[in-house]
């Protein structure tokens, strides 16, 4: 038998609900409220977690691939992203400092919180992932660099019970931040990249001290220094002239011209002390693991680092950046 129309069931459109002051506000609250998301960048930090029974995936890259999910949906929200690198060891000190049950993902969620406050993070912006890791490395390697060096200059401040009279930690750091001035000043025209390091105290078994440092030229011939890279620099130069440890600076300028030239300077009796060109040739041209001569890099001129004027026989004291 034929249907007609009228024995159709009728179906009445509800009307869409209109969102109400309230629910807009909570959104915009959302919005300014920042999120941090942690990531296990490798595999073998990914394969630690695996213990954990809460801890639910078991292939890195499908982890890799929801993680990337989670950082788009929550930039569609408008909200402001930060980035960690989630460290296994460090989650398990952690969780015992802080007596937190590490199989739980609030604890997680805690240590996540604790990462984001402590810094070392990078910001999302819609990179790929792949784009993404290599900056979150670097990132946290930047920032146990830099615990690892106020950790030294504190230390240097332990002067007995008896008092050193100064503060050598703030001196240390006076000094290191007239040095890269110095540096920049007598480097001439260009680009230039500067590496301070302090080698590894061996009887600690503690880790080298690397920062690196960039200044670009900038139109109408101001030198543009980061302002985080120069304080890091800076940092480790300070703990390497307060504990007087082994290390030095390597100076790489690009002039204008497009010509490389390479200079270097060593920590001596808590200052820098320039490197001869034959100095910071051996030092360039030496593999640092077997000791065998290397070739020179075409068309790099290894050059004698200039005299560095201390701030005491300025009547400085030295500047902060």
């Amino acid at each position: 038998m034929a249907h007609t129309g009228n024995d159709r069931k009728r179906t009445t459109a509800r009307p869409t609900a209109r969102p109400t002051a309230r629910s807009i506000a909570r959104r915009s609250l959302r919005r300014e409220a920042p999120s941090t998301v942690a990531l296990l960048a490798d595999e073998r930090d990914f394969a630690a977690m695996r213990r954990y029974g809460t801890f639910s995936f078991d292939d890195h890259t499908v982890y890799l691939r929801q993680m990337e999910g989670l950082l788009k949906t929550l930039a569609a929200q408008g909200v402001h992203i930060t980035v960690a690198l989630f460290d296994p060891v460090g989650y398990e000190e952690f969780c015992a400092h802080t007596r937190l049950a590490p199989d739980d993902p609030a604890s997680r969620t805690r240590y996540t919180a604790h990462l984001g406050a402590a810094g070392g993070t990078v910001p999302y912006e819609g990179q790929p992932i792949d784009r993404l890791l290599p900056h979150l490395v670097d990132a946290a390697e930047r920032q146990a660099t830099w615990e690892y060096a106020t950790r030294l200059l504190s230390q240097a401040n332990r002067c007995g019970a008896g008092g050193c009279g100064e503060d050598r930690a703030d001196a240390a750091f006076a000094r290191a931040s007239h040095a890269l001035r110095l540096l920049l000043d007598t480097a001439g025209d260009g680009a230039h990249h500067l590496v301070c390091s302090i080698p590894a105290d061996q009887p600690a078994h503690e880790p080298p001290l690397v920062a690196m440092l960039r200044a670009e030229p900038r139109p109408g011939g101001v030198l543009h220094v980061p302002q985080a890279q120069a304080l890091l620099f800076c940092t480790v130069l300070a703990a390497g002239l307060a504990t007087a440890r082994r290390g030095g600076v390597v100076l790489r300028t690009t002039t204008p011209d497009g010509h490389d030239r390479v200079s270097g300077w060593a920590l001596h009796d808590d200052w820098l002390r320039p490197l001869s060109e034959a100095e910071i040739f051996a030092a360039y041209c030496t593999d640092a693991d077997t000791g065998e001569p290397v070739p020179p890099e075409h068309g790099v001129e290894y050059a004698a680092g200039a005299t560095l004027v201390r701030p005491s026989e300025t009547g400085e004291s030295g500047e902060t950046i």
